[in-house]
Protein backbone atom coordinates (compact mmCIF):
# COMPACT_ATOMS: atom_id res chain seq x y z
CA UNK A 1 0.00 0.00 0.00
CA UNK A 2 1.43 3.32 -0.70
CA UNK A 3 -0.58 6.20 0.48
CA UNK A 4 0.21 9.35 2.21
CA UNK A 5 -1.20 8.89 5.53
CA UNK A 6 -0.09 8.43 8.74
CA UNK A 7 -1.92 5.55 11.15
CA UNK A 8 -4.43 4.00 9.08
CA UNK A 9 -7.11 4.01 11.98
CA UNK A 10 -6.89 7.87 12.18
CA UNK A 11 -7.12 8.14 8.47
CA UNK A 12 -11.02 9.47 8.60
CA UNK A 13 -10.79 11.45 11.67
CA UNK A 14 -7.69 13.07 10.27
CA UNK A 15 -9.45 14.07 6.62
CA UNK A 16 -12.02 15.51 8.05
CA UNK A 17 -9.69 17.86 10.56
CA UNK A 18 -7.96 18.63 7.27
CA UNK A 19 -11.43 19.86 5.77
CA UNK A 20 -12.16 21.98 8.28
CA UNK A 21 -8.83 23.27 8.71
CA UNK A 22 -9.10 24.28 4.75
CA UNK A 23 -12.56 25.77 4.73
CA UNK A 24 -13.36 26.59 8.38
CA UNK A 25 -15.74 29.02 6.77
CA UNK A 26 -18.16 25.87 5.46
CA UNK A 27 -16.84 22.30 7.24
CA UNK A 28 -16.40 22.33 11.34
CA UNK A 29 -16.11 19.42 13.27
CA UNK A 30 -19.12 18.17 15.69
CA UNK A 31 -20.63 15.17 17.36
CA UNK A 32 -19.54 13.49 20.80
CA UNK A 33 -17.32 11.61 18.25
CA UNK A 34 -16.12 13.98 15.86
CA UNK A 35 -18.15 12.20 13.05
CA UNK A 36 -20.54 14.65 12.42
CA UNK A 37 -19.15 17.42 9.88
CA UNK A 38 -21.69 20.79 9.28
CA UNK A 39 -21.72 24.55 9.09
CA UNK A 40 -20.70 26.61 11.13
CA UNK A 41 -23.49 27.37 12.44
CA UNK A 42 -27.32 26.38 11.77
CA UNK A 43 -29.53 28.45 9.62
CA UNK A 44 -32.51 29.50 10.91
CA UNK A 45 -36.08 29.77 9.43
CA UNK A 46 -35.46 26.49 7.15
CA UNK A 47 -35.87 23.18 6.35
CA UNK A 48 -32.38 21.51 7.50
CA UNK A 49 -31.17 19.02 4.87
CA UNK A 50 -28.53 15.99 6.29
CA UNK A 51 -27.22 13.06 4.94
CA UNK A 52 -24.73 10.86 6.15
CA UNK A 53 -22.64 7.58 4.71
CA UNK A 54 -19.43 5.50 4.19
CA UNK A 55 -16.23 7.66 3.95
CA UNK A 56 -13.83 7.81 1.00
CA UNK A 57 -16.27 9.08 -1.52
CA UNK A 58 -15.17 12.40 -1.14
CA UNK A 59 -16.96 15.14 -2.06
CA UNK A 60 -19.70 12.77 -0.83
CA UNK A 61 -20.95 12.63 1.33
CA UNK A 62 -19.94 15.75 3.56
CA UNK A 63 -18.33 18.05 1.01
CA UNK A 64 -21.81 18.83 0.01
CA UNK A 65 -22.13 20.95 3.29
CA UNK A 66 -22.54 24.83 2.33
CA UNK A 67 -25.46 27.66 0.98
CA UNK A 68 -27.81 25.95 -1.21
CA UNK A 69 -26.89 22.27 0.21
CA UNK A 70 -26.57 20.55 3.57
CA UNK A 71 -26.58 21.55 6.58
CA UNK A 72 -24.63 18.52 8.45
CA UNK A 73 -23.61 15.02 7.58
CA UNK A 74 -23.02 12.11 9.70
CA UNK A 75 -19.47 10.25 8.39
CA UNK A 76 -18.51 6.85 8.73
CA UNK A 77 -15.41 4.83 8.40
CA UNK A 78 -13.90 4.42 4.89
CA UNK A 79 -17.22 2.60 2.97
CA UNK A 80 -18.58 1.97 6.18
CA UNK A 81 -22.16 2.94 7.57
CA UNK A 82 -21.81 5.65 10.36
CA UNK A 83 -23.89 4.05 13.18
CA UNK A 84 -27.12 5.97 14.18
CA UNK A 85 -25.37 8.76 16.86
CA UNK A 86 -23.60 11.21 14.34
CA UNK A 87 -26.41 10.80 12.21
CA UNK A 88 -29.24 11.88 15.02
CA UNK A 89 -26.73 14.66 15.77
CA UNK A 90 -26.61 15.87 12.02
CA UNK A 91 -30.50 15.70 12.55
CA UNK A 92 -30.19 17.62 16.15
CA UNK A 93 -27.72 20.72 14.80
CA UNK A 94 -30.06 21.17 11.61
CA UNK A 95 -33.19 21.09 12.99
CA UNK A 96 -34.46 24.69 13.26
CA UNK A 97 -38.15 24.25 13.81
CA UNK A 98 -39.26 23.47 10.25
CA UNK A 99 -38.19 20.07 10.22
CA UNK A 100 -35.36 17.99 8.63
CA UNK A 101 -34.79 16.12 5.42
CA UNK A 102 -32.53 13.00 5.50
CA UNK A 103 -31.24 12.77 2.24
CA UNK A 104 -29.80 8.38 2.65
CA UNK A 105 -28.05 6.55 -0.08
CA UNK A 106 -29.76 3.25 -0.75
CA UNK A 107 -27.29 0.74 2.21
CA UNK A 108 -28.88 -1.50 4.61
CA UNK A 109 -26.50 0.08 7.38
CA UNK A 110 -26.84 4.05 6.41
CA UNK A 111 -31.28 2.89 5.79
CA UNK A 112 -31.69 1.38 9.47
CA UNK A 113 -29.38 3.62 10.96
CA UNK A 114 -30.93 6.86 9.50
CA UNK A 115 -34.62 4.99 10.89
CA UNK A 116 -33.43 4.76 14.25
CA UNK A 117 -32.01 8.29 14.23
CA UNK A 118 -35.28 9.54 13.02
CA UNK A 119 -37.06 7.72 15.43
CA UNK A 120 -35.19 8.93 18.03
CA UNK A 121 -35.66 12.81 16.77
CA UNK A 122 -38.98 12.42 16.78
CA UNK A 123 -39.05 11.35 20.81
CA UNK A 124 -37.16 15.00 20.84
CA UNK A 125 -40.23 16.97 18.80
CA UNK A 126 -38.02 17.12 15.69
CA UNK A 127 -39.90 15.88 12.99
CA UNK A 128 -37.48 14.15 10.40
CA UNK A 129 -38.33 12.69 6.95
CA UNK A 130 -36.08 10.59 4.37
CA UNK A 131 -35.32 10.75 0.75
CA UNK A 132 -33.63 7.10 -0.59
CA UNK A 133 -31.13 7.48 -3.36
CA UNK A 134 -31.20 4.41 -5.69
CA UNK A 135 -29.88 5.26 -8.85
CA UNK A 136 -27.46 2.54 -9.80
CA UNK A 137 -29.30 0.67 -13.00
CA UNK A 138 -26.50 -1.79 -12.53
CA UNK A 139 -27.26 -2.68 -9.25
CA UNK A 140 -30.93 -4.30 -10.26
CA UNK A 141 -33.94 -4.79 -13.13
CA UNK A 142 -36.14 -2.04 -13.20
CA UNK A 143 -38.83 -3.91 -11.64
CA UNK A 144 -36.76 -4.53 -8.73
CA UNK A 145 -35.49 -0.96 -8.63
CA UNK A 146 -36.10 -0.90 -5.07
CA UNK A 147 -32.80 -2.68 -4.33
CA UNK A 148 -30.40 -0.43 -6.85
CA UNK A 149 -27.73 1.34 -4.95
CA UNK A 150 -27.24 4.64 -4.26
CA UNK A 151 -24.01 6.28 -6.31
CA UNK A 152 -23.36 9.60 -7.55
CA UNK A 153 -27.04 10.65 -8.49
CA UNK A 154 -26.66 11.34 -4.35
CA UNK A 155 -25.33 14.82 -5.77
CA UNK A 156 -28.15 15.93 -7.74
CA UNK A 157 -30.66 15.15 -4.97
CA UNK A 158 -28.44 16.75 -2.42
CA UNK A 159 -29.04 20.20 -4.50
CA UNK A 160 -32.13 19.84 -5.56
CA UNK A 161 -33.23 19.76 -1.79
CA UNK A 162 -30.75 22.10 -0.58
CA UNK A 163 -31.82 24.51 -3.04
CA UNK A 164 -35.49 23.48 -2.28
CA UNK A 165 -35.20 24.42 1.50
CA UNK A 166 -32.91 27.40 1.16
CA UNK A 167 -35.75 28.56 -1.17
CA UNK A 168 -38.20 28.26 1.56
CA UNK A 169 -39.94 25.03 0.95
CA UNK A 170 -41.80 23.76 3.97
CA UNK A 171 -40.57 19.86 5.10
CA UNK A 172 -43.13 17.85 2.31
CA UNK A 173 -42.35 20.07 -0.32
CA UNK A 174 -38.55 19.46 0.04
CA UNK A 175 -39.38 16.08 0.36
CA UNK A 176 -41.37 15.31 -2.57
CA UNK A 177 -39.43 17.24 -4.68
CA UNK A 178 -35.79 15.55 -3.85
CA UNK A 179 -37.91 12.36 -4.38
CA UNK A 180 -38.90 14.01 -8.04
CA UNK A 181 -35.48 14.48 -8.73
CA UNK A 182 -34.39 10.78 -7.31
CA UNK A 183 -37.21 8.86 -9.40
CA UNK A 184 -35.63 10.70 -12.67
CA UNK A 185 -31.79 10.09 -12.07
CA UNK A 186 -30.33 6.79 -13.33
CA UNK A 187 -26.52 6.70 -13.14
CA UNK A 188 -23.93 3.54 -14.48
CA UNK A 189 -20.20 3.45 -13.93
CA UNK A 190 -17.11 1.50 -15.19
CA UNK A 191 -13.95 0.30 -13.14
CA UNK A 192 -10.86 0.28 -15.07
CA UNK A 193 -9.04 -0.52 -11.52
CA UNK A 194 -9.49 -1.40 -7.79
CA UNK A 195 -8.81 1.25 -4.78
CA UNK A 196 -7.30 0.16 -1.34
CA UNK A 197 -9.22 1.03 1.66
CA UNK A 198 -6.12 2.34 4.34
CA UNK A 199 -7.05 -0.35 7.50
CA UNK A 200 -7.44 -3.29 4.98
CA UNK A 201 -4.40 -2.51 3.09
CA UNK A 202 -4.33 -4.04 -0.04
CA UNK A 203 -6.66 -4.11 -2.89
CA UNK A 204 -10.58 -4.19 -2.73
CA UNK A 205 -10.49 -6.33 -5.70
CA UNK A 206 -8.65 -7.76 -8.32
CA UNK A 207 -9.08 -6.82 -12.11
CA UNK A 208 -6.59 -7.14 -15.34
CA UNK A 209 -4.85 -4.82 -16.79
CA UNK A 210 -6.75 -5.25 -19.83
CA UNK A 211 -9.46 -5.43 -17.99
CA UNK A 212 -12.85 -3.17 -17.44
CA UNK A 213 -15.94 -3.65 -15.30
CA UNK A 214 -19.19 -2.16 -16.29
CA UNK A 215 -21.81 -0.98 -13.41
CA UNK A 216 -19.02 -1.92 -10.79
CA UNK A 217 -20.53 -0.22 -7.32
CA UNK A 218 -18.45 2.90 -5.61
CA UNK A 219 -17.52 0.36 -3.24
CA UNK A 220 -16.11 -2.84 -5.05
CA UNK A 221 -19.69 -4.20 -5.73
CA UNK A 222 -19.61 -6.89 -8.49
CA UNK A 223 -20.84 -4.60 -12.01
CA UNK A 224 -22.97 -6.59 -14.49
CA UNK A 225 -20.05 -8.03 -16.48
CA UNK A 226 -16.26 -8.04 -17.30
CA UNK A 227 -14.64 -7.03 -20.65
CA UNK A 228 -11.47 -6.40 -22.13
CA UNK A 229 -10.63 -2.58 -22.50
CA UNK A 230 -11.97 -0.97 -25.81
CA UNK A 231 -11.97 2.31 -26.61
CA UNK A 232 -13.78 5.31 -24.75
CA UNK A 233 -16.43 5.63 -27.29
CA UNK A 234 -17.23 2.03 -27.50
CA UNK A 235 -17.55 2.22 -23.52
CA UNK A 236 -19.46 5.28 -23.14
CA UNK A 237 -22.00 3.80 -25.58
CA UNK A 238 -22.64 0.64 -23.48
CA UNK A 239 -22.78 2.87 -20.38
CA UNK A 240 -25.39 5.34 -22.30
CA UNK A 241 -27.38 2.66 -23.99
CA UNK A 242 -28.03 0.98 -19.88
CA UNK A 243 -29.08 4.60 -19.36
CA UNK A 244 -31.55 4.81 -21.95
CA UNK A 245 -32.71 1.27 -22.03
CA UNK A 246 -34.00 1.74 -18.27
CA UNK A 247 -35.49 5.50 -18.83
CA UNK A 248 -35.45 6.60 -22.61
CA UNK A 249 -34.52 10.14 -23.46
CA UNK A 250 -37.32 11.54 -25.83
CA UNK A 251 -36.73 14.05 -28.63
CA UNK A 252 -37.24 17.95 -26.89
CA UNK A 253 -36.44 16.50 -23.17
CA UNK A 254 -34.15 18.85 -21.66
CA UNK A 255 -31.49 16.66 -19.21
CA UNK A 256 -28.60 17.20 -16.36
CA UNK A 257 -25.60 14.92 -17.50
CA UNK A 258 -23.20 14.95 -14.96
CA UNK A 259 -19.69 12.69 -15.87
CA UNK A 260 -17.70 11.96 -12.82
CA UNK A 261 -14.41 10.36 -11.90
CA UNK A 262 -14.00 7.74 -9.34
CA UNK A 263 -11.03 9.32 -8.06
CA UNK A 264 -8.10 8.12 -10.13
CA UNK A 265 -9.02 9.20 -13.77
CA UNK A 266 -7.71 12.48 -15.52
CA UNK A 267 -9.62 15.00 -16.36
CA UNK A 268 -9.11 14.68 -20.18
CA UNK A 269 -10.71 10.76 -20.18
CA UNK A 270 -13.74 12.73 -18.37
CA UNK A 271 -14.45 14.96 -21.26
CA UNK A 272 -13.53 12.48 -23.79
CA UNK A 273 -16.79 10.58 -22.55
CA UNK A 274 -18.43 13.70 -21.90
CA UNK A 275 -17.91 14.16 -25.87
CA UNK A 276 -19.75 10.81 -26.77
CA UNK A 277 -22.54 11.25 -24.55
CA UNK A 278 -23.42 14.43 -25.80
CA UNK A 279 -23.33 13.00 -29.55
CA UNK A 280 -25.65 10.42 -28.39
CA UNK A 281 -28.10 12.61 -26.68
CA UNK A 282 -28.09 15.04 -29.31
CA UNK A 283 -28.89 12.07 -31.86
CA UNK A 284 -32.39 11.66 -29.89
CA UNK A 285 -32.62 15.17 -30.04
CA UNK A 286 -32.63 15.91 -26.32
CA UNK A 287 -30.70 19.38 -25.25
CA UNK A 288 -28.19 19.20 -22.67
CA UNK A 289 -29.19 22.19 -19.84
CA UNK A 290 -26.72 20.95 -17.26
CA UNK A 291 -23.21 20.28 -17.88
CA UNK A 292 -20.83 18.75 -14.66
CA UNK A 293 -17.34 16.76 -15.38
CA UNK A 294 -14.95 15.99 -12.62
CA UNK A 295 -15.10 14.14 -9.45
CA UNK A 296 -17.97 14.41 -7.86
CA UNK A 297 -18.59 11.30 -6.03
CA UNK A 298 -15.41 9.08 -6.35
CA UNK A 299 -14.18 6.14 -4.49
CA UNK A 300 -10.87 6.56 -3.18
CA UNK A 301 -8.22 5.71 -5.96
CA UNK A 302 -10.57 4.10 -8.34
CA UNK A 303 -9.64 4.35 -11.80
CA UNK A 304 -13.01 5.06 -13.85
CA UNK A 305 -16.04 7.02 -14.38
CA UNK A 306 -19.87 7.32 -14.12
CA UNK A 307 -22.06 8.83 -15.80
CA UNK A 308 -25.66 10.30 -14.65
CA UNK A 309 -28.85 11.44 -16.39
CA UNK A 310 -31.33 13.57 -14.40
CA UNK A 311 -34.53 14.24 -16.68
CA UNK A 312 -35.49 17.86 -15.75
CA UNK A 313 -39.04 19.40 -15.81
CA UNK A 314 -38.89 23.39 -14.64
CA UNK A 315 -38.53 22.55 -11.25
CA UNK A 316 -35.81 20.91 -11.14
CA UNK A 317 -34.24 22.78 -13.95
CA UNK A 318 -34.92 26.12 -11.52
CA UNK A 319 -33.49 24.93 -8.14
CA UNK A 320 -30.62 22.49 -10.04
CA UNK A 321 -29.32 26.46 -11.58
CA UNK A 322 -29.78 28.26 -7.94
CA UNK A 323 -27.30 29.37 -6.43
CA UNK A 324 -24.81 27.56 -4.20
CA UNK A 325 -21.82 27.42 -2.52
CA UNK A 326 -19.22 24.81 -1.53
CA UNK A 327 -15.29 24.07 -2.41
CA UNK A 328 -17.08 20.98 -4.37
CA UNK A 329 -19.87 22.77 -5.98
CA UNK A 330 -20.84 26.27 -6.87
CA UNK A 331 -23.34 28.42 -8.76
Amino acid sequence: MKKLINKPENYVDEVLQGMAAAHPETYAIGGATGRMLHRPQPVAQKVGVVSGGGFGHIPVFGGYIGDGLLDACAIGDVFASPDMNPMLESIQFASTGKGVLCIVGNYGGDRMNFDMACEMAEMEDITAVKVVVADDVAAAPPEESEKRRGVAGFVYVTKIAGAAAAAGYDLIQTQNVAQKAADNIRSIGVALTSCTVPQAGKPTFDIADDEIEIGMGIHGEPGVGRSKLTSVDTIADQMIDRLLTDKPVNSGERVAILVNGLGATPVEELYLMMRRAKARLADLGAELAHIRVGNYATSMEMAGASITLMHLDDELECLLNADADCPFWRN
